[in-house]
């Protein structure tokens, strides 16, 4: 099942709410700010480790932490491209930040993930290549995996949601 809800991603009470992230993994500004403020430290102390680790997380990619203060269990922070007028792989590095999203929460028994409009912000990627992308990426692999019973884009603007609802 694929929902759309216009709201703010850190108040949804789901299994997984995922960060449009950095390769950093140590916050910034837009949703990957909301997210690390709301949920306060324990977030950031998880990201510190996986960065120390194994060096951030690369775009396309995905990495899991405590949701700390928020509704939700687990934080996915998937790092998502910076759009380059389509030069440089942005479509396929999306879709893979959405697969590798899906993958994570399947194999830590999430049934529930919310996502924001990855990449749409600061990034500048085309909003409405974005949500095509997302949607396809997401009922492809929901097609093929039982695991997460409820999707759900949340999105800040009306722009983003009016681009999703028309998709779902």
């Amino acid at each position: 099942m694929i929902e759309v809800l216009k709201g703010d991603i850190t108040k949804i009470a789901v299994d997984a709410i995922v960060n449009a992230a950095n390769t950093s993994l140590l916050g910034g500004g837009g949703v990957d700010g909301a997210i690390h403020r709301a949920g306060g430290s324990a977030i950031l102390e998880e990201c510190r480790k996986i960065r120390n680790r194994q060096g951030g997380c690369k775009v396309g990619e995905a990495v899991i932490t405590t949701a700390g203060k928020l509704p939700a269990k687990f934080v996915i922070h998937a790092v998502g491209p910076v759009w380059t007028n389509g030069h440089s792989n942005e479509e396929h590095l999306l879709s893979s930040a959405y697969l590798n999203s899906l993958l994570l929460a399947a194999d830590h028994s999430v049934r529930t993930i919310a996502f924001p409009n990855i990449s749409t912000g600061i990034y500048r990627f085309p909003k409405e290549k974005a949500a095509e992308i997302a949607v396809r990426t997401v009922r492809g692999f929901l097609a093929e995996n039982r695991e997460i019973a409820r999707v759900v884009f949340v999105c800040f603007d009306d722009e983003n949601y009016a681009l999703y609802a028309g998709l779902i």
